[in-house]
């Protein structure tokens, strides 16, 4: 059976959760004010495509191909991107709200999250190295053998990350924001 393949195109404020998005590849596709919510998008390949406004929450993305996408202003609560095809993986995340989602064991290098909130999102075992995140939010995420090397860290808050059982070298954070690697032990830090 020959394999949909889409190119270009713009799909605007389709309701996917009712009527299901065919399985195939789609290179520089728009999705635009579009529902998923709880949809299957299992094993369908997005290469350079951009999902603008969109609620993708519980979405399932078993063996799903995510290469170059762009999320923005999209609402994403408790997705597991670890199960995604791990083959090219890379995204970026504007104004998202990724909440109870889960990265567990990714290579997400080079990743940028701007403007994003991460609350209680599983960061463990995940390899975020040269990662960005610009004024996240990190209420009670998870970072457990999490390498965050070279990882920016300056403008964002509420992260709760220890040094001892995390990689944190060259990693960057904020004079305010240094008390999310101290808090394990309890002391009272004034300014």
């Amino acid at each position: 059976m020959e394999r949909l393949y889409i190119e270009g195109k713009k799909f605007e404020k389709i309701n996917f959760s009712q009527s299901m998005l065919s399985k195939g590849e789609y290179e520089n596709c728009i999705f635009k004010n579009c529902d998923f919510s709880n949809s299957n998008l299992s094993e369908i390949i997005f290469i350079d495509t951009e999902f603008l406004n969109c609620n993708l929450s519980l979405v399932i993305l078993n063996n799903t191909a995510l290469r170059d996408v762009k999320f923005k202003d999209c609402k994403m609560l408790g997705i597991l991107f670890n199960t995604c095809n791990t083959f090219g993986l890379s995204f970026s995340f504007i104004n998202c709200f990724l909440d109870h989602s889960s990265f567990y064991k990714i290579k997400i290098k080079k990743t940028t999250f701007t403007n994003t909130r991460l609350q209680e999102v599983d960061f463990t075992e995940c390899d975020l190295s040269n990662s960005v995140f610009d004024n996240c939010d990190f209420v009670r995420a998870t970072f457990d053998n999490t390498i965050i090397e070279k990882t920016d860290f300056v403008t964002s808050y509420n992260y709760s990350i220890d040094p001892e059982i995390n990689r944190i070298k060259k990693a960057k954070f904020s004079l305010s924001g240094i008390i999310g690697l101290l808090d394990k032990y309890d002391i009272e830090i004034e300014h």
